[in-house]
């Protein structure tokens, strides 16, 4: 069901329609359009708008689709019905052109690379036309539309003739016409001409009696008479003669040629419906090229979740003014099935009603519709809309009873299928009365089940959202500072209407504002207050969630360098500690290798002293050399002197690795452990793992310079992680707060921001006075300005440094 009945006018679909038919080239297309109709039917709908998509790509494809000749020669055809009827050649020339492009048509449906356009090649299958009507009327028509001289064996000798005479009238008359001018009868200006039909020449009125032959005309002035001389007076009545006999014929060619078409006449009328709608889809899709329309995923259920839904009509214009339109976001679901949208006077929500109710009604007519890809539409039954004013004087309805008219309606009618439109719910009557009965019938639409988006300025109906299973508040947003509206919607929280705000800049009298305030009630005033503060707030902390993404991504790749370092240093100590394995085992084989020849020696030659000596002087020196090779392998440097400290380990300690020659640098303490940073690493340590060494050993053994000032790079990138430019100072005494600030532009000037966030609130202005007196102390502030208003106003002073 569709309400009211002139909803297409209401929604602006009657334009959409007017568009369609500019696009179309034939009255074939435009009949189409009148036809468009809205459809409930899953399966309907979507090959409809299959349809137009597989002719949008097709046009994209530039597979040389014809864009001329949609003639509409159905009239033509019901004529040739009628037994012994001819056409003209004129009407045969349309048929062949009209033909020619149902051909063309065909042929690239037909075509092999045309399976990605199923649908449409469904339409070429039920078209047949008979060659021979083709080339029957190709061999009587020219490129002209003029019936060519061998259309038959008699036309071409009538037309032979033809041209004989008249070019032996032409040479006798311009043979008469040198010798009349050469006496003066003639004008030097003129030339020969035609009079009913008849060659004649121009002469002076005075000189008509010096030429005989026929006047057939004069001048409107008298002065020239248009004389056919005697002497071809024969000829032309010869060609007169021959061009009887040609029409003749020419009428007898067609009469035949009529009769050619006759028995094909329903297959051609198939074929010119067959092209109309060709007009038309491709009509369809040109319109859906000019507004970046796209066919979404279709869901046969009741749902919305639209990505930059943009008002169709609205683009072609901004499109002439080379600007563009702002789209939407809108989302409905079973969860959240009514948008209940607030925001100020002009600021999008009529339009943003207007565009759901078209684009929704534009889909299920057979449309492409202007959505981002990703987008999802579904299937409503019944669309109700109450927009504009329906007052009438006949039927004595005010505005405000017109509306209840409409809701009596929507009450009737909703249900789970629905989707409604409501702007301006409840205006048009007292406001409390109107705010009261509004929610009552908003409570009972919720109970239908039925979708719908509304417009409203009642604070009782965004309460009623906030807390009402099925309903979402959406707010227009607007730029409280420039007082310009956005045209966004934001889905999920209330808008302001900003009277106030708007009233002030307009320029009405502060106290006339005041006094209104007092006037609505700290609670009406309290609850816009909270509408813009919360506004604020998402935009300081969506500010915020941004650093810590940046902050996290950072951390993240730090982790993954730390990650495979760690893996490789592994790798190496494995390597290592097999390698001294390997060397270990060999050592200890070839020290009992040794050992077992001592022994074997020593026995062989019976413990003899000098032998024994020698033998025991051997195993010395091998052991020595082992031991020279061990401590190579084992010991560090033997130059570099290390030095231990007594003492507790602390933050900025330097520390070596137990019974390991890795050094480095103590940057943090936590309980039992020590954060060390070894070389580029860091890794967190047991502190009973760890001995405390001097700064001087540590510099022997890495070669690194300990100075102050890689202490203090080093402090100076962990100050540049832990800084925040924005500093939130609200409910702070004037010294803590001028202690915080303090440090706050030490820390913001040696890491090198150009611009800070102090946040202050409003209050009475105090503490924002003194932070401003107190930061026109420092040198480096080149500015101090007020925040935007969307995201604190004078609550928060934005600083400039040079």
């Amino acid at each position: 069901m569709l309400y009211p009945p002139n909803i297409e006018q209401k929604l602006g679909f009657d334009r959409i329609k007017e568009v369609l038919r500019e696009h179309c080239i034939s009255s074939l297309g435009r009949e189409f359009v009148d036809k468009i109709r809205f459809s409930e039917s899953y399966a309907l709908i979507d090959k409809l708008v299959r349809q137009t998509e597989e002719m949008k790509r097709i046009l994209e494809q530039g597979t040389g689709f014809p864009s001329q000749n949609y003639i509409d020669i159905a009239p033509y055809l019901e004529k040739a019905r009628i037994e012994g009827m001819l056409l003209s050649a004129e009407v045969f020339f349309d048929i062949k052109l009209c033909l020619s492009t149902i051909q063309l048509c065909l042929d690239t449906l037909r075509a092999e690379s045309s399976d990605d356009f199923p649908l449409l090649k469904e339409f070429a299958q039920n078209i047949t036309i008979d060659a021979k009507v083709i080339r029957e009327i190709d061999r009587v028509i020219d490129e002209r539309g003029h019936v060519r001289d061998h259309a038959s064996p008699e036309l071409a000798r009538i037309r032979k003739r033809l041209l004989a005479e008249q070019a032996t009238v032409r040479s006798r008359l311009d043979s008469i016409f040198r010798t009349a001018k050469a006496n003066g009868w003639v004008s030097d200006d003129v030339s020969l001409t035609i009079r009913n039909g008849r060659m004649v020449i121009p002469v002076a009125a005075e000189y008509k009696r010096k030429m005989k032959g026929f006047v057939h005309d004069a001048s409107s002035t008298g002065q020239t008479v248009f004389i056919e001389p005697a002497e071809i007076f024969e000829s032309n009545n010869e060609i007169r003669e021959l061009e009887y006999e040609e029409r003749r014929e020419i009428n007898r060619i067609l009469v035949v040629l009529t009769d050619v078409v006759r028995p094909h006449v329903d297959d051609l009328l198939r074929a010119c419906r067959f092209l109309g709608l060709m007009d038309f889809l491709r009509a369809k899709a040109r319109f859906a090229q000019s507004i970046d329309a796209i066919n979404p995923k279709f869901e046969d259920a009741q749902l919305m979740d639209w990505r930059s839904a943009r008002h169709p009509i609205l683009t072609l214009s901004f499109q002439k003014q080379g600007k563009k339109v702002t789209p939407l976001q809108i989302s409905l679901s079973r969860e959240n099935r009514i948008l209940i949208i607030s925001g100020p006077n002009a600021g999008g929500k009529s339009v943003a009603l207007k565009t759901v109710g078209l684009v929704q009604y534009m889909y299920q007519c057979g449309l492409l519709v202007p959505l981002m890809e990703g987008s999802s539409i579904g299937l409503f039954k019944n669309i109700l809309i109450d927009i504009g004013d329906e007052q009438s004087l006949e039927n004595d309805l005010s505005t405000y009873s017109s509306h209840l008219t409409n809701m009596k309606v929507f009450l009737t009618r909703a249900n789970k299928h629905t989707l409604f439109l409501i702007d301006e719910f409840g205006t048009g009557t007292e406001p409390g009365l109107g705010g009261a009965i509004a929610e009552s019938i908003l409570e009972e639409l919720t109970g239908t089940g039925a979708f719908g988006v509304i417009n409203t300025h009642y604070t009782n109906l965004k309460l009623f959202a906030n807390k009402t299973p099925g309903l979402i508040n959406g707010a227009m947003r607007f730029d409280g500072q420039n007082m310009q509206p956005l045209y966004e919607l934001e889905m999920g929280k209330p808008g302001s209407s900003f009277a106030f705000e708007i009233a002030s800049k307009i320029g009405l009298p502060r106290s006339v504002v005041e006094k209104a305030k007092q006037k609505l009630g700290r609670q009406q005033v309290n609850f816009e207050k909270l509408i813009k503060e919360l506004d604020i707030e998402k935009s300081v902390f969506s500010e915020k969630n941004l650093e810590l993404g940046i902050k996290e991504r950072k951390l993240a790749q730090q982790l993954a360098e730390y990650t495979a370092l760690k893996t490789s240093l592994d790798n190496d100590q494995k390597k290592i500690r097999n390698q001294a394995k390997q060397e270990a085992q060999a050592l200890v084989a070839s020290a009992n290798q040794m050992i077992e020849k001592t022994i074997r020696e020593i026995k062989e030659k019976k413990a003899e002293k000098t032998s024994t000596k020698a033998i025991r002087a051997e195993l010395e020196k091998f052991s020595a050399k082992q031991l020279k090779t061990e401590q190579v392998i084992e010991q560090p440097d033997p130059k570099v002197v290390i030095e231990l400290e007594a003492g507790a380990i602390t933050e900025g300690s330097y520390v070596r690795l137990k019974d390991q020659s890795a050094m480095g640098q103590v940057l943090s303490l936590k309980g039992k452990e020590a954060e060390v940073r070894i070389g580029a690493l860091k890794s967190t340590i047991k502190l009973n793992r760890l001995e405390k060494i001097s700064a001087k050993a540590y510099k022997a053994a890495t070669n690194e310079a300990l100075t102050e000032n890689n202490r203090q790079t080093m402090n100076l990138n962990e100050k540049m992680m832990q800084f925040s430019f924005n500093l939130d100072i609200r409910g702070m005494r004037g010294e803590e707060a001028m202690v915080q600030l303090d440090q706050f532009m030490n820390n913001a000037l040696m890491l090198g921001y150009n611009e800070l966030r102090v946040v202050h609130g409003k209050g009475d202005g105090i503490l924002r006075t003194l932070v401003r007196n107190h930061l026109k102390g420092y040198k480096e502030v080149s500015r101090m300005t007020d925040e935007h208003a969307d995201r604190g106003g004078a609550g928060v002073t934005i600083v400039a440094l040079s």
